[in-house]
This record gives C-alpha cells, structure tokens and sequence, in this order.
C-alpha cells in the first residue's frame, strides 16, 4: 500500500504532494514502483496531538482535483478518512477501501457508509493517549472485537476486513515494537493484517533519526511484520520496501 498525503502537515512528507499534478505525478510513481494499492489522504493523522482538524469541505477541496486521476490508474484506491462524508463521496467516486484510523468506533455513520457501497475497510486500532501501563496487545485484540462487532451490526462482510493495530498511534515506542514482534497474536481472527511502520516516530526512539531518514528501519520493520503474518504494509517508499521484500522471499524459496 503506497501512501498518498495531500496534506500541508502530515510528519514526513506534508506539502509536497497538495498541488493536484504532483498528487496524481507521485501516485503513478508509487504504481510503477509496485504498490498494489494506494492509500490517499487529505487530513493528518499524525499522532502527535498537534495535527489540524480539517473541516469536510476543505478535506474534500484538498481530494476533488486529484481523486478522480487517482482512481482512473487502475490499482484498488484507499481513502483515508475519519469522516462518513469524506469515505461515502470518495467512494462514489471509485475509491475501494475505506482506511479508518479511528476503527469504525469514532464517527457512527462510518460502517454503514462502508457497507452500503460494499466497499472493503481498514479497522485500525487507536487510542486518544499513551499509557505504559496497559497491555497494548489486549487493548488491542479487545479493540478489534468491539470494531468487528460493530462491522457485522452495520453488514459489512469479514471477507472485506482487515485489521490493522495501528503503529504509532496511542502507543508508547515500547508498545509499537510490541505491536509488531506480536503482530501473530491477531490472525486469531482470520483477517488479513495490515502495519504501517513507515517512518514513524517508534524508529527514532531505536535510532535516532528525521523522518526521512527511516528507510531502513521502516524497511527492517516491515519485513519483520510480513514475517509475523502481515499482509500489507503501508509504505511512503514502495521501491525499496517491495525490493526488500522479494529478495527476503527469495532467501526463503532458497531454504
């Protein structure tokens, strides 16, 4: 999965992609690097406390000029969205999966938006604030139950789920690494898992490090998580990741 922010504020790439050709230009980039799937947002969710709030219509003026491009490239389009407005007119527009950081539990009218447009969803775990004190994997694995519960309410089917414990987000750099190395505890659920380690905060606190200078560790991570039973990984850097990748499963061919 391919990540596309077209947003001022995002924590690594803010800014650089709000012009609707650079949007479109990068996105057909990712595809050509091999992403499989391109997860496009136009509000960060960076979970640092001090993203912006976006209203509906300046999410949808950010996403108007360039979704509909997006879409036409042909792989499956992710919308990355908090809001049952934004998931419902971008999937009107051919977007295919919905991308909920908040896990179909923030805005109430997310899952049916996802179920009536049959559409796929990405239920990400999430917490308003860290606690070190908590187990992160039975908040997490009591999260997925609650979302699940609510997917199946609104009829969203499990063969459109994946679980996703959410990197980075309400979780001390511990409770990450945690996240990952535990990452098997969830395919209990027979749903596919989905981890986004790119360049997230949890690496600095191994290696100290900018954003984008956590190729490698986003890389290290991921190939870890794949080894752990993820099935996606989001990436902002898709050549490196699928190269690592292939050459990682051709080492296992090998044995």
């Amino acid at each position: 999965m391919g990540v596309l922010n077209v947003t001022p504020d995002s924590f690594s790439d803010g800014g650089r992609f709000l012009d609707a050709r650079a949007a479109i230009d990068h996105a057909s980039r990712l595809a050509a690097e091999g992403a499989d799937i391109l997860d496009i947002g136009a509000e960060s969710t960076r979970p640092y406390g001090d993203a912006v709030r976006v209203p509906i219509e300046q999410e949808r003026a950010r996403l108007a000029p360039m979704l509909a491009e997006v879409v036409a490239l042909g792989l499956p389009v992710s919308i990355d969205t908090m809001k049952s407005e934004i998931a419902a007119w971008a999937l009107g527009l051919g977007a295919a999966v919905v991308n909920d950081v908040w896990g179909l539990q923030r805005d109430p009218g997310m899952a049916g938006v996802v179920a009536e447009h049959g559409a796929s969803v990405v239920i990400m775990h999430n917490r308003d604030t860290a606690d070190p004190a908590i187990d992160i994997v039975a908040d997490v694995t009591a999260f997925f139950e609650r979302s699940l519960a609510i997917a199946a309410g609104a009829g969203i089917p499990t063969t459109h789920v994946v679980l996703d414990p959410g990197i980075g987000f309400g979780k001390t750099p511990e409770q990450s690494l945690a996240c990952i190395a535990r990452l098997g505890t969830w395919r209990s659920f027979g749903l596919p898992l989905l981890v986004g380690a790119s360049r997230k905060r949890f690496i600095n606190a191994v290696v100290p490090s900018d954003p984008i200078q956590r190729i490698g560790g986003s890389i290290a991570a991921h190939l870890l998580a794949v080894e752990h039973g993820a099935a996606i990984v989001r990436v902002h850097d898709v050549a490196p990741t699928v190269q690592a990748l292939a050459v990682a499963a051709a080492i296992r061919r090998a044995q």
